[in-house]
């Protein structure tokens, strides 16, 4: 028997553009990876969250992340609340006052009854033995969550004691899921409470990373055991810069993007679009191109989260025919 090839995994957010992490995920196992760790954000999170406890317990496989990229199903993750289901008032008084228009509940529940499939509830569950690493860092998952009352970056479960004194053994892995995924006026924001009483506002972590590809980087100056692969849906820029505000899209039909436009774009992606520019995050990183779907498009049929699948299968498959790891720990590291 060939013993797996390990390999770390970073993939991005992107909304309903995930079923396509989803088949990135499944052409690495196909070809024999085992993922070791895995960081996410938002969309990223979600899928990071059900694949790390497969992993957690040894039932990973291609087939298994087919079935569930097509039993995703975005319109259940649609809840408005009780004045949110008012018409145009609801969703209107959603955005302005901050609560977003869909509560989230539904999606929180989804991820946690997926990981209850695999007995997995708290951070506890996903815990992993590996000495080189520090200990709160001695997890399969890391998700990236945006806290905007801290006004900083937040990687749970590795925060939770540092900034908030809570146990991450005791933590909701959908909860921190929920959180990272909580898209800003659009989903109602997630809440933290410190062990100081302090209750924090947690929103979608790709407001500040959507695809923390440095996350699982060793720090300590010495070569990396084994590579990190990440997969981004993010757009190619200034090209497709409708993708990243989808709402502002119908305005190109009339003029090219505004300067507000461009600003809140690199706001949002800046960081991430500049590590990509690196020679050595670019040769590590495989891009789906996923510009035929809306951050947003909820209303997926069977046939395009299909296309989703098959997207980022195919992607990661034309990545791997070209992956040179010796190679690139003598160029780069």
């Amino acid at each position: 028997m060939v013993a797996a090839k390990r390999a770390d995994l970073v993939l991005s957010g992107g909304g309903v553009k995930g079923i396509a992490l989803v088949g990135a995920a499944a052409a690495l196992v196909d070809a024999g990876y085992a993922p070791q760790r895995i960081s996410g954000t938002s969309a990223g999170a979600l899928v990071g969250a059900v694949l790390a406890a497969a992993v957690q317990r040894g039932r990973v496989n291609a087939d298994e992340l087919r079935t569930l990229a097509m039993e995703i199903d975005y319109r259940q993750f649609l809840d408005p609340g009780l004045i949110e289901r008012i018409p145009v008032v609801g969703p209107a008084w959603g955005v302005l006052s901050g609560e977003g228009i869909y509560r989230g509940d539904a999606l929180r529940e989804w991820v946690a009854a997926r990981l209850a499939e695999y007995d997995v509830s708290t951070f506890a569950d996903l815990a992993i033995s590996n000495p080189a690493l520090p200990p709160e860092q001695r997890y399969r998952l890391v998700v990236t969550v945006a806290d905007v009352t801290l006004g900083q970056l937040i990687r749970l479960p590795w925060d939770y004691e540092r900034v908030y004194g809570l146990d991450p053994d005791e933590q909701s892995v959908a909860d921190a899921v929920r959180a990272s995924t909580a898209i800003p006026f659009f989903y109602r924001p997630a809440t933290l409470t410190s062990a100081e009483d302090r209750t924090s506002t947690l929103v979608d972590g790709g407001l500040l990373s959507n695809f923390p590809i440095d996350s699982l980087d060793r720090t300590d100056s010495k070569p990396p055991r084994w590579p990190t692969f990440g997969v981004t849906l993010l757009p190619d820029l200034p090209a497709d810069n409708d993708q990243v505000i989808p709402g502002l899209r119908p305005l190109h039909f009339v003029g090219p993007p505004t300067l507000l436009e461009q600003v809140v774009t690199t706001i949002l992606v800046g960081r991430d679009q500049a590590y990509l520019n690196h020679p050595w995050v670019s040769a590590r990183t495989i891009r789906v191109n996923t510009t035929d779907v809306g951050v947003l498009d909820f209303d997926l049929s069977a046939r395009e989260k299909a296309a989703l699948f098959d997207d980022g299968f195919i992607a990661a498959r034309d990545f791997l025919t070209t992956w040179d790891w010796p190679g690139y720990v003598t160029r780069f590291r």
